[in-house]
C-alpha cells in the first residue's frame, strides 16, 4: 500500500486559519478594527512577521483592508471599494462611477430541486428563496439576475425589503443577515436572449449575450447563493484582471 505524507502548512497559514476562526465565529465584525500585529503575536505566540504574513495574504484576498495610519479592518460590503467586487461588467465610455441599480421584479419562496440543492450543498426539497432582479446602469437594464438563496440563512427576505434598500444585494445580506460573501466561482458561456430576457433588457430576441453563473461562498468555504444572469454587452463588456 502507499504510503500518504502528512501535509505541511506553513505557520502563517496557521495564523491566518486561526483569524478566520475567529471571523467565522463573529469575533469581530465586518467593518471593525482588528487587533494589531503586536496582539495577534502575543495571542498566538508567534513572531510578529508571521501574523503580518497572514494578514498580508487576508488582504490579499479581500477580506481585510489595511488603512494606513488606521489599522486593518475586516472587509465589508458597505463600504464603496467593496461594494460591487464581484460585478466585473464595465461600460465601454469607462465611467465606473455610476454605481448600478439594483430593480427587484419578484421574490418567492420554493424548495431545492436537484441542482439548486447541489450548487448549494443543501437537501433536495429544502427550504430556499428565489429572487429576480434587473441591473440598471444608468437607466439602461444591463443584467437580469435569477438568485437563489437557503431560506434559513436568509429568514424574514422578502420583496418589500428588497424594494427600499438603495445598496449592493451584499451590502443587504452583511448588514440584515450578518453574511459576509468571502469569494466567488463563475462560469461563462454565450447564449441567445429568450423571450423573457428580450423584454427585460429591451433587445431583441436571439441577440447574443453572456451567461452568467455564481456560486457564491462565505467563511469555512460555505455556499450561500447561487445566481444565474445573463448580462447585455452591447455597450458594457465583462473585465477580469489576471494576476
Amino acid at each position: 500500500m502507499a504510503q500518504v505524507s502528512p501535509t505541511f502548512s506553513p505557520l502563517y497559514r496557521q495564523i491566518k486559519g486561526l483569524i478566520l476562526q475567529a471571523l467565522e465565529s463573529g469575533e469581530w465584525r465586518p467593518g471593525q478594527v482588528i487587533p494589531s500585529e503586536q496582539e495577534f503575536a502575543a495571542r498566538f505566540n508567534v513572531s510578529q512577521g508571521t501574523v503580518r504574513k497572514a494578514i498580508d495574504e487576508m488582504a490579499a484576498d479581500n477580506i481585510l483592508v489595511r488603512r494606513q495610519g488606521r489599522g486593518t479592518y475586516v472587509a465589508s460590503h458597505t463600504d464603496p471599494r467593496q461594494m460591487f467586487r464581484f460585478l466585473r461588467l464595465v461600460p465601454e465610455s469607462g465611467d465606473l462611477l455610476a454605481h448600478p441599480k439594483s430593480v427587484p421584479i419578484d421574490c418567492w419562496r420554493a424548495r431545492a430541486e436537484q441542482e439548486v440543492a447541489h450548487m448549494l450543498a443543501i437537501e433536495p426539497g429544502s427550504p430556499i428563496i428565489i429572487l429576480r432582479r434587473v441591473l440598471q446602469f444608468g437607466s439602461k437594464p444591463v443584467v437580469v439576475d435569477e438568485i437563489y438563496l437557503p431560506e434559513d440563512l436568509y429568514e424574514g427576505l422578502n420583496m418589500e425589503m428588497l424594494q427600499v434598500w438603495n445598496s449592493s444585494l451584499y451590502s443587504l445580506f452583511e448588514t440584515r443577515f450578518g453574511l459576509r460573501m468571502i469569494r466567488a466561482q463563475e462560469r461563462i458561456r454565450a447564449v441567445a436572449a429568450d423571450h423573457s430576457a428580450a423584454e427585460l433588457l429591451q433587445v431583441n430576441e436571439g441577440t447574443p449575450l453572456l451567461s452568467v453563473e455564481r456560486v457564491t461562498y462565505t467563511y469555512g468555504d460555505k455556499p450561500v447563493e447561487w445566481r444565474r444572469g445573463v448580462y447585455s454587452t452591447a455597450e458594457h463588456y465583462y473585465l477580469n484582471d489576471l494576476t
